[in-house]
């Protein structure tokens, strides 16, 4: 019984990994085989971030703010540690800045400044991140805190960021390039259901072996409660008194 348990907790998981790797991998190839739109045409300055455009390419035409630029320390990239690059993006279309992560440096020092003039750039969308109560130096955030950028950065505020993956025209010397990173996958919900099947067999499994201990042991003590008819005394009435025959 604790063999055939075990078996069926590990299908459990085993479908429960399948559920989230087949999400993450349709997520993936999803996000990738959208073609990229007009920034403008997906989000709004101050609007909600809504969940089914994390990932979603985009590209927007604008300039890079040459002052305000900030790292984002602790972040890795193949294994490495470093910082992100956040540099505020003025939309042409709107008016409005969008935060972009325009790469990786493994130390602050390798951070070049910024672009001048027009530029179009083409990447990929991420929710802000949430407030990090890490101290760090002047010309760094924690995060990419957007309530804490909102105050740092003039003018109107996307409630989004970005991740750079391409620039029209190219600039030299600009940060290693980071993948945008796929949103919330959540499961598979069919393979999850076969998850929870398995563990309801196991759930069964384990209620059958109980009731069946619990059974044999009434039988017991029912057998044990009756006694053994050979060992009973009888007792026989005759003219002469009693008389035992065992």
């Amino acid at each position: 019984m604790l063999v055939l348990c075990a078996a069926f907790v590990w299908l459990g998981r085993w479908q429960l990994g399948v559920a989230e790797s087949t999400a993450q991998r349709e997520a993936v190839e999803r996000a990738r085989s959208q073609e990229p739109a007009e920034l403008t045409t997906l989000v709004r300055p101050h609007a909600p971030f809504r969940g089914e455009l994390s990932s979603r390419p985009f590209t927007a035409t604008g300039h890079y703010a040459q002052d305000g630029q900030l790292l984002v320390p602790d972040r890795l990239l193949d294994g490495r540690p470093g910082l992100w690059v956040l540099t505020a993006f003025v939309v042409d279309r709107s008016g409005a800045t969008l935060p972009v992560v325009r790469g990786f440096v493994p130390d602050a020092a390798a951070a070049a400044p910024p672009p001048a003039g027009s530029v179009t750039i083409t990447g990929g969308l991420a929710p802000r991140e949430s407030p990090s109560a890490t101290p760090v130096p002047s010309g760094q955030i924690g995060s990419v805190d957007l309530s804490q950028l909102v105050n740092t950065w003039p003018g109107e505020l996307y409630n989004a960021f970005g991740f750079v993956e391409q620039e029209s025209p190219a600039a030299a010397g600009q940060p290693t390039r980071v993948p945008t990173p796929v949103g919330d996958t959540g499961v598979r919900w069919r393979n999850a259901a076969y998850a929870v099947q398995w563990w309801v067999f196991a759930l069964f499994a384990l209620w059958m072996w109980l009731r069946m201990v619990r059974d044999e042991s009434r039988r017991e003590q029912a057998s044990g409660a009756g006694g053994d008819p050979a060992s009973e005394v009888v007792v026989v009435a005759g003219d002469n008194g009693a008389r035992d025959d065992a």
